[in-house]
């Protein structure tokens, strides 16, 4: 009778349950403006970004391209638009929605004149200008390989098969359908681009990379000369277990290509040439197959070909790294650092060797960010958000890195939410170490009362717990109902040097286990938690501690939410299309008994041991709906009292705002049921 009743109640808190306009709720946080691709204009007065607004009713969202001065006084130059980037002192360039699929278009943001500068069919899906402004590069799917239909004209009903002759067969949402993004070069004129021609012509590969490359992968040099762009030439298996994606340069006037990165077997990514042309930067993982090898920042010197990594004494991840405009010798980069992301300046001498110094060190992540030179000084836009605000943009002195905010995305939209404090805990965990844990208290909170703890387990695994304002994961969100969230930055995360990254590989159940197992324990003995109201919840890797949780917890907690977690790992080395990852992280297949210390931590059997409720949350596709239904069928057998949502639609990174807020309801519904507030 409990497992019926528990959807009923479930449905009537969601309809029925009124949150104050000074706690922040899923309704609320569906009005904040999503404010994203900040450019800075030349002259450093003015910043043109991306601003987009949820429609619930509708399930998507709508970008708006506005302007703003530094002082935040904002204008929109075109609905529908985004990707934009300055031309010149009045004149931008950026993509919009026209009859034949996303274009690139220029705009004058005096005059308010624009023209459509390509027209392919099927649209493009990514841009960028030479130096001197006379070509353009543009990326589009070109049809490569023959399709089920082309193979079998006969048979007029197969237009939902898929051929599947090698792995990579799909690639998270993305299915081989014989079509791959490929590179285009064209003359810039004052209408539509001329003389386009594909550098990549018949090649079955991707560039950008797909599913997470972008216009930062490809790269004019510095006298438009030569392209260069990023892409993993392998087939079949051979794509599926390596991580091997290089540089390619290609030359505009002869039409060849080198790929200039051979001598490295990992990532090779995001080339970005000097000013003076001597130099190119770029990212790249040493180790072939591990994905979350040390992220370094490269540099080549073009006449000697000459490499140096310039992070060789940084001990964390380059994000994203930029020329400094005001000196040929500098360069701008973002990294995490102890659970914040933050902005850096390198400078290197005549014999490379280089000095690093942090402009910002906010309570904060920075993400993107654009730079300027006026009257000699370096001027940044960056977006930046925490935990307790929404991405907003700032000006940051890139000497002194103060920063000076320049919209105001939370305010306007909601003037009177309260945020929970937040608070950076240091752990001790088992070894000794610390774990930097975050605690998001609820809003009013009052150390006189107890309250129910969250423990909060991240996914990756190595992903770091940042300073994020998530619309998936909000922290604040499950604090301003009532919890205490406690989110740790267990073993296995990014920004605490690579030693403490790779802890994680080959021991899932181990030590990171330990270390969220100690976060929890260590603010549970509080006088304002209370320790027989704790629960966990995570998503993917997260999904997986959950899982881990549940069988090992020693009667910790009294309710689990797991969404889209891995529960059997012999299964995902079954369906993963990354095999690289899998083959990295637990040291190969199932099959080969070296690998058994691995494996049995298969949440499948400690999972034997649950008897307490868990919520599972999926997004249904194919793959996710036979995950869940085993998971599922599982612990029914095990008589354990489970509910379950299943989301129905096939895109797994993005599965709409009103899937949003019904993962928002139903898991701060479950929670309250099994963990009353």
């Amino acid at each position: 009778m409990l497992l019926r009743l528990i959807p009923l109640l479930l449905v009537f808190t969601f309809f029925t349950q009124v949150q104050a306009q000074d706690k922040l709720s899923a309704d609320l946080m569906m009005k904040i403006p999503r404010i994203a691709e900040p450019a800075i204009s030349p002259d450093g007065k003015n910043v043109i970004y991306t601003e987009r607004i949820v429609s619930v009713e509708e399930n998507k969202s709508k970008p708006t391209l506005k302007i703003s001065n530094m002082a935040g006084q904002s204008t929109i130059i075109e609905v529908g638009a985004f990707s934009a980037q300055w031309l010149n002192a009045t004149k931008i360039a950026y993509m919009a929605s026209a009859d034949n699929g996303v274009q690139l278009w220029e705009k004058d943001v005096v005059s308010g004149k624009k023209t459509k500068i390509t027209n392919r069919t099927d649209g493009i899906s990514g841009y960028g200008y030479s130096p001197d402004g006379k070509k353009i590069w543009y990326s589009a799917d070109v049809k490569v390989n023959e399709s089920v239909v082309d193979l079998n004209p006969d048979l007029p009903k197969t237009g939902g098969a898929k051929l599947m002759d090698g792995l990579m067969y799909r690639h998270w949402t993305a299915w081989d359908d014989g079509h791959f993004s490929h590179v285009f070069i064209a003359d810039r004129t004052d209408s539509l681009v001329s003389n386009e021609k594909d550098i990549m012509s018949r090649e079955p590969f991707h560039s950008p990379q797909r599913p997470f490359g972008g216009s930062e992968e490809i790269s004019f040099s510095s006298d438009g000369k030569y392209l260069a762009y990023t892409s993993k030439k392998l087939k079949g298996t051979a794509s599926a277990v390596s991580t091997n994606a290089d540089i390619y340069l290609y030359n505009i006037a002869t039409g060849t290509t080198e790929n200039v990165t051979t001598f490295n077997k990992g990532y090779d990514v995001q080339p970005k040439f000097s000013k003076d042309g001597k130099y190119m930067i770029w990212l790249s993982m040493a180790r072939d197959g591990y994905e979350a090898d040390k992220n370094r920042l490269m540099l080549m010197d073009l006449a000697t070909k000459k490499v140096v990594d310039l992070s060789a004494d940084f001990d964390n991840n380059v994000d994203d790294a930029q020329w400094d405009p005001s000196a040929p010798n500098k360069i701008i980069f973002n990294a995490g650092v102890k659970a914040t992301m933050q902005l850096h300046t390198l400078t290197f001498d005549s014999a490379l060797k280089p000095t690093i110094k942090a402009i910002t060190s906010d309570v904060a992540d920075y993400q993107s960010f654009s730079t300027t030179v006026v009257n000699g000084k370096t001027k940044i836009v960056a977006s930046r958000m925490s935990m307790s605000s929404p991405t907003e943009l700032y000006e940051v002195d890139a000497t002194s890195g103060k920063s000076t905010q320049i919209t105001s995305a939370l305010k306007s939209s909601l003037p009177d939410v309260k945020m929970g404090k937040v608070e950076k805990r240091m752990v001790e965990a088992t070894d000794g170490k610390e774990i930097l844990t975050w605690v998001v208290y609820p809003p009013d909170f009052d150390p006189n009362k107890k309250y129910p703890a969250l423990l909060y387990c991240q996914g990756g695994p190595q992903s770091t717990v940042s300073q994020f304002f998530s619309y998936r994961w909000n922290l604040q969100l499950m604090a301003a109902k009532g919890y205490i969230v406690v989110a740790p930055n267990r073993r296995g995360l990014p920004s605490f040097g690579q030693e403490w990254n790779e802890q994680v590989s080959g021991d899932w159940g181990g030590q990171a286990m330990k270390d969220l197992l100690s976060a929890i324990d260590d603010v549970a003995k509080e006088p304002y938690v209370d320790a027989d109201a704790l629960g966990a919840v995570g998503a993917s890797f997260g999904g997986y501690s959950v899982y881990w949780l549940a069988g090992n917890h020693n009667k910790r907690f009294k309710s689990f939410i797991s969404h889209c977690g891995v529960f059997n790992l012999e299964s995902m080395y079954g369906t993963t299309e990354e095999m690289f990852f899998i083959n990295h992280d637990l040291g190969g297949p199932y099959w080969n008994n070296n690998n058994a210390e691995s494996y049995k931590n298969t949440p499948l059997i400690i999972m034997c041991k649950i008897g307490i409720p868990l919520s599972l949350l999926f997004i249904m596709n194919w793959i996710s709906e036979y995950l869940s239904l085993k998971v599922w069928k599982h612990l029914m057998l095990l008589n354990s009292v489970v509910f379950q949502v299943n989301f129905c639609t096939s895109l797994m990174k993005d599965i709409g705002s009103i899937n949003l807020k019904i993962l928002c309801f139903g898991t701060a519904s479950f929670l309250s049921f099994w963990i009353p507030i």
